[in-house]
Formats: C-alpha cells, sequence, structure tokens
C-alpha cells in the first residue's frame, strides 16, 4: 500500500508563495535583478525595430525559405545545386527625376469674364508651353468670329501657297488686234497713283510691256478675263451692303486695279459694283500712255481669253508681305483674295462653298483639330461663319512658336497698346497688359473677338481667344481688354471657370 500523500496547496497560495519569495530574492541581491530587467528593455526594443524593418523591406526570400522550397535529397536523383549567396535586400524603387509640386491655379478671371459688357461670352485660354487647356467658357462652341477668321486665312495661305508666293497678272495676245488682261487674284495691281500697298505692280508696267512687245500694231479689243475663279458668288448675301458702299470690302473677283477702292490712297473707300470693267478701263487709259496704237478707242470685253500667248506679266509682293498689310490693318480685300487663291492652288475651285474644306485640309497641316469649322468667307465679315475659341486658342500655340512659317502672322499680330488695330487699346487699369499682348481684332455687328497670344505677369506664354456675341462694340472693346488684361495677371495660375 502507498503511504498517504500530504494535500496539494491551491492555486492562490503557490502564486502568493512564489511573490513572497521574487521579493525575498530581489531584496538580498538587488544589482542583478536591476541589469536583468534593463536587458530585457533592450530585447523588446530591438524586436520591436526588427519587426518594423521588416515591415518595410521589399520582400526577400530567408535561407530558411529558400531550403524549404527546395525539393528534399530523396525526391530526385539529381545532385542538389550549390547553395547560393544569401540574396542581398535591396531598397525602394526611386524615380529618375520625380516631379515637383504645382503651382495651384487659384486664380480666376469670372468677375471680368461676367462683364454685361461682353453679351453672350465665350473664351479659352491655352498654355502654350503644355497645350493644357487652362480656362473654357462655352470655348467649344462654333461662332462668328468677326476678323479673327483672318488668322486662319493667313495659316491656310501659308501653308497652301509658302510665304514666297507672288500672285500675277498677265496679257495675252489673242488675233485681230485684241490683248486680254488676265487676273489672277491680285487685288493690290494699282493703277500707278497712290495706293494702300506699298510695292505693288501697276498697269503702267504692263503696258510698256505691250508696247515693246506690239510695237506698231494696233489695239482694236481689250478683254477684261476674272475667270480664275467664278465670280457667281463675288458677294456673300449674308454681308451688308453697307461693307461695301462704306468701303470695307469690294466684290471678290480675280481681277480688280487699287482693292477697287474709288480712292486708292485710302484703305476705307467706297467699291463699285463692276470692278473688272473699272480695271478693264483704267488698263485702256494706261496702254494709251504707253503709246500703244489705237489703245485709246479700244473697246472693253469682259470674257476669257482664248490665247496662251502672254506677252506681259506683272506679279505681286510675296504672301508674306501681304500678310504683313493684311493684319495689322485688317484688309478684308487681302483676305478674300487670299482665300479664293489658297482654293485655286490647293486643286478646287476657288469658289467660297469650297472654303471650308480647304481650310480644314490645310490647318490640319499644325497639328490642330479643325473638324467642326465653317468658313463662309476669308475676312469673317460673315455671321454664318462658325470657329470655336479654343479652336483659335489651339491654333496660336503653333504660331507663337512660329511653326511651319507661322511666324509671319505671329509677327503681324497687333500689340496691345502699341501698333495696328490694338495702338488705342489697353487703357486704365487695363494698362498692364500693354506690350505684352499680341492679338487679332474681330468686329461685325453681332460680335466683338480678340484672340492671339501673351507673356503673362508671371511669364508664362498663354493662347486665347475672346468672343463677345451680341453687345455694342462700345462697351465690348473695354470688356474684352479687361478679360484679357485680368487673364494676364492670372498666368499659370488661372483657374477654369
Amino acid at each position: 500500500m502507498s503511504e498517504p500523500q500530504p494535500p496539494r496547496p491551491t492555486l492562490t497560495e503557490r502564486a502568493r508563495h512564489a511573490v513572497t519569495a521574487f521579493r525575498g530574492s530581489v531584496a538580498r541581491r538587488p544589482v542583478p535583478w536591476i541589469a536583468g530587467g534593463l536587458a530585457g528593455v533592450l530585447v523588446l526594443g530591438s524586436g520591436g525595430a526588427v519587426a518594423v524593418a521588416a515591415a518595410t523591406m521589399p520582400d526577400v526570400a530567408t535561407p530558411a525559405q529558400t531550403t524549404a522550397a527546395a525539393p528534399s535529397a530523396t525526391a530526385s536523383r539529381t545532385p542538389s545545386a550549390k547553395p547560393s549567396a544569401t540574396p542581398t535586400a535591396t531598397g525602394r524603387a526611386v524615380p529618375e527625376d520625380p516631379a515637383g509640386p504645382t503651382a495651384l491655379r487659384t486664380c480666376s478671371i469670372d468677375q471680368a469674364a461676367g462683364a454685361p459688357g461682353l453679351g453672350s461670352f465665350e473664351g479659352a485660354v491655352v498654355d502654350a508651353a503644355t497645350g493644357e487647356v487652362l480656362y473654357s467658357h462655352a470655348g467649344d462652341q462654333p461662332k462668328q468670329t468677326g476678323s479673327v477668321m483672318k488668322t486662319l486665312t493667313t495659316a491656310t495661305a501659308l501653308a497652301v501657297l509658302g510665304g514666297d508666293h507672288r500672285i500675277p497678272t498677265t496679257v495675252t495676245k489673242e488675233a485681230n488686234g485684241t490683248i486680254a488682261l488676265v487676273g489672277h487674284g491680285d487685288a493690290t495691281l494699282s493703277a500707278g497713283g497712290a495706293t494702300v500697298y506699298p510695292g505693288a505692280p501697276t498697269l503702267g508696267q504692263l503696258a510698256q510691256q505691250v508696247k515693246a512687245k506690239l510695237g506698231s500694231s494696233p489695239v482694236t479689243t481689250i478683254v477684261t478675263d476674272d475667270t480664275y475663279w467664278s465670280d457667281a458668288d463675288a458677294w456673300d448675301p449674308t454681308w451688308p451692303v453697307s461693307e461695301r458702299t462704306i468701303g470695307y470690302q469690294p466684290e471678290v473677283t480675280a481681277l480688280m486695279v487699287d482693292g477697287d477702292r474709288a480712292n486708292p490712297g485710302a484703305a476705307t473707300s467706297p467699291r463699285s459694283t463692276d470692278p473688272v470693267g473699272r480695271a478693264g478701263a483704267a488698263f485702256r487709259t494706261a496702254l494709251a500712255n504707253a503709246g500703244v496704237v489705237g489703245a485709246a478707242n479700244a473697246q472693253i470685253v469682259k470674257r476669257a481669253t482664248t490665247s496662251t500667248d502672254t506677252i506681259a506679266t506683272v506679279s505681286s509682293m510675296p504672301v508674306s508681305t501681304l500678310i504683313g498689310q493684311m493684319i495689322p490693318n485688317s484688309d478684308n480685300t487681302l483676305a478674300e483674295m487670299l482665300a479664293r487663291i489658297s482654293s485655286k492652288e490647293s486643286g478646287s475651285n476657288g469658289s467660297a462653298a469650297s472654303l471650308t474644306g480647304v481650310y480644314q485640309a490645310a490647318l490640319k497641316t499644325y497639328g490642330v483639330d479643325p473638324s467642326g469649322i465653317v468658313i463662309k468667307d476669308g475676312s469673317g465679315e460673315s455671321a454664318a461663319n462658325a470657329v470655336s475659341p479654343e479652336f483659335v486658342a489651339k491654333l496660336m500655340v503653333p504660331v507663337q512658336a512660329g511653326a511651319k512659317g507661322l511666324g509671319t502672322l505671329s509677327n503681324a499680330l497687333p500689340v496691345a497698346g502699341v501698333s495696328g488695330t490694338l495702338s488705342s487699346r489697353f487703357t486704365g487699369a487695363n494698362a498692364v497688359a500693354r506690350g505684352k499682348v499680341h492679338a487679332k481684332t474681330g468686329w461685325i455687328d453681332s460680335a466683338n473677338t480678340l484672340g492671339g497670344w501673351m507673356d503673362a505677369a508671371d511669364g508664362t506664354r498663354l493662347t486665347f481667344a475672346f468672343y463677345a456675341i451680341g453687345s455694342s462694340r462700345a462697351a465690348a472693346l473695354p470688356a474684352l481688354d479687361a478679360v484679357t488684361a485680368a487673364t494676364y495677371s492670372c498666368g499659370a495660375k488661372l483657374t477654369s471657370s
């Protein structure tokens, strides 16, 4: 038999006994216990650091994991490979050129854009360096452009014709004393007196060449040939007749002299209803003055020439020069001529109806999307033209950069408070942008517009287009200047409405 066991102490009694023993040990030997406590703290601390490091390091297989993943010796007869070196942890990938902070766009032009003088306002602003649209208020809506259209006409002419192109006017010799004056769209051809187009060719130059060719042979008939394009659409029905009678616009024919002005030396001068007949009469006078036999009494007939025997030729100044004459003073006559000539030289028929397709094909070469634009004329006089402010602002990006010959247009743009149609603009508080804004103005009865580029106050190059639709000119001009000056002040911080 076994001897009886003493009763087991309870859990509470054992805990009390352990605490009493611990206290006695600490009391007898305090130093070892203090050192041990500090060591424990260090161990716990280093463990936490290891845990943090493990959490932030890339995933790397440990030797133990590598061993566990390897096949066992009994699983394969292939000798095991030599153990590889312990993998080295790699740091996190860092971009070679991390992007810097972007300036907050917090500057608003909404107050200026909400001015009553702007009527139904549309506008767009683009960062020329990035192509980003910084601001748009109905900016994608195509509307009438006014003479801002001339920037599109210029870009089209430069793409199709090139800056060195010259426009000819010729004289052909037919039979039986007949000669023909053949036009190809040079509205600068001059009667030889005062002219608004410096360097223009003259009828006298043609007459002298004719005299040299004909000698004493008489001229009995003078043909006037303007069939380079049809004159059936010489006047757009949406143009007010007052544009012709006041003197802003002639009928668009391929043959005329001095832009068909009653006063050749005045930019704004009444035009006739028969520019081709006027040209024929002026040529007859020039031939008589040159001593061409019979010319003073020659009859004038309007038709196409039947001959290819060219006996005289003169040419306009280069297209780049014509652009420099057209843009600063907003010459409608040159704009219409360049539009129709661009149509003919691109392989189309020179009609107004052809212009939308011609412009779209040409403007696409500058890297912009011209789909949706509607072109009724080259000058912007028609309220039926439709081009969005965003398109104009985006076109101005290659313009301000001078890409593909567009420096000709950029250099011709009026400068705020300095030149052209902007010379008297940007006054008062808006004078802050004088000399910094390069833009084409536009004005028809239903709209006032402005489109171009600027070097903003912070040095950012911006392109823009602003349309004031339906407001009076007196109210629209200072309001357009104000919203443009506000854009200048905002620069890269401009925020959209």
